[in-house]
């Protein structure tokens, strides 16, 4: 898992544009999906010597004072409680406030790295300015603008220097890794519980009662599972119920050490930003998916619910068209015992294999029934397509131009390939590369 770095501070101090400056883009979750695209406040890291996810605390809401120092020391404890790393971001032209002596009295009783970020010091002014934050007693400030990039290499160097040693990725077994993941209060620990017949998990109407993610061990039709369930974050005293973003790290961390990913939608309430965002992230990290429709008792049902209420899932998740849907009640156990089935099923699809003879003739069919566009004049070429490796299974295409593949005709061979093999409930990454010549290294 990649430790996590934080980004806290007073509104307007600039936190979130170092936190673009940081991550060097804006990356939508799936960028030929209109409507997906949200603003992140977290994302992987992944340029520099060691990955690292980063969060930005910013989202107070417009408050007085008083209340804003409340929220302040409450994403500052949370960013404790959770961060491997901490930036104490400091606003360099409006100089040192009340609220950021006591933050920072706070940051520096606890036990984990805090750089002291003084932004929008981008001139003689600010430089001068500077002195003033050696009051809070600190050895090091670390000048920065995150506008205009200047200081930000210098800042990362530092971030670098205090990561912890990233922990090896678990080695693959036979056994599945299945995650639970969802919203605060959609029901996961109640379905924890019912997919495992007892109570393992403590299940409580509370929203985020579960501190960390919780592995158990079971065996389902002589196959052995892991479950991972991670209820988000439990709240401290008066914690903001505006901080679910910490419930998303917790469902990050349990997707990188899953294959098959079980996002939980309360059925009442339908599909939020933040499902999709989780959802989006189990697409990008190449896990299957299932989507459960909990609470499904509770909605007044007629002849065409069902059907109205999948056609509105396909639409919001567009970009898991293979996604199989379960509609539950972890309340009465309705349909859950369906789950494990799909979940076997979709674990199969993810680790099958396919000879490369069996993948050639699907590929030369599918340029039969559609050829490949013309690019700058040259009409791209298929070589050859060969499997790489399985969850999720992924196939390389050599090509003569792989840089002009556009993804409507990479979407077309996805279809190609699943309406061969099925690969059901499992993403296909397909990779392009240019075929060697003769004479090239």
């Amino acid at each position: 898992m990649s430790p996590l770095v934080a980004i806290v501070g007073r509104p307007n101090v600039g936190k979130s544009t170092l936190f673009n400056r940081i991550l060097g883009q804006r990356k939508a979750i799936v960028e030929d999906f209109p409507g997906v695209t949200r603003d992140r406040n977290y994302a992987e890291v992944t340029k520099y010597d060691a990955p690292f996810i980063l969060m930005d605390t910013g989202g107070f809401e417009p408050a007085s004072e008083e209340r804003l120092l409340v929220q302040m020391r409450e994403q500052s404890q949370l960013a404790v409680e959770e961060a491997d790393v901490i930036l104490f971001v400091l606003d360099g032209r409006e100089g040192l406030t009340p609220s950021d002596e006591e933050v920072a009295a706070m940051l520096r009783r606890v036990d984990k790295p805090v750089l002291f970020v003084v932004n929008k010091v981008d001139g003689p002014k600010q430089e001068e300015a500077m002195a003033e934050f050696y009051a809070l007693g600190l050895d090091e400030l670390h000048p920065v603008s995150a506008e205009h990039g200047v200081g930000v290499g210098d800042l990362v160097d530092a971030v670098l220097t205090h990561l912890p040693p990233a922990k090896a990725p678990e080695a693959e077994t036979e056994e599945v890794r299945l995650a639970v993941i969802g919203r605060p209060n959609v029901g996961k620990s109640s379905l924890v519980n019912r997919l495992l017949g007892y109570e393992r998990v403590v299940a409580n109407p509370m929203a985020g009662t579960t501190r960390d993610s919780v592995d158990t061990p079971f065996t389902y039709n002589q196959k052995r599972y892991v479950l991972i369930d991670t209820a988000g974050i439990r709240r401290k005293g008066k914690v903001s119920q505006k901080l679910e973003k910490f419930s998303v790290i917790q469902a990050l961390k349990a997707m990188d050490r899953s294959h098959v990913v079980l996002v939980v939608i309360d059925a009442e309430e339908g599909v939020t930003d933040q499902d999709l965002t989780v959802a989006g992230y189990a697409y990008e990290k190449g896990r299957a998916v299932i989507l459960v429709v909990n609470k499904w008792d509770k909605i007044e049902k007629d002849n065409k619910t069902l059907r109205q209420y999948t056609e509105k899932l396909r639409m919001s998740f567009k970009f898991l068209p293979f996604a199989p849907i379960i509609f539950v009640s972890a309340l009465t156990g309705q349909r859950v015992a369906k789950i494990m089935g799909e979940v076997e099923a979709v674990a199969a699809e993810f680790n099958r294999q396919v000879p490369t003879a069996a993948l050639n003739r699907i590929l030369e069919e599918a340029v039969r029934s559609h050829a490949p566009p013309v690019v700058q004049g040259t009409r791209l070429k298929f070589f050859y397509m060969t499997q790489t490796q399985v969850r999720p299974p992924t196939f390389v295409v050599f090509a003569n131009k792989a840089e002009g593949i556009h993804f409507s005709y990479e979407r077309y061979l996805q279809n190609k390939l699943r309406e061969a093999f099925g690969f059901e409930g499992v993403p296909i990454r397909l990779i392009f590369r240019d075929r060697e010549r003769k004479g090239q290294g």
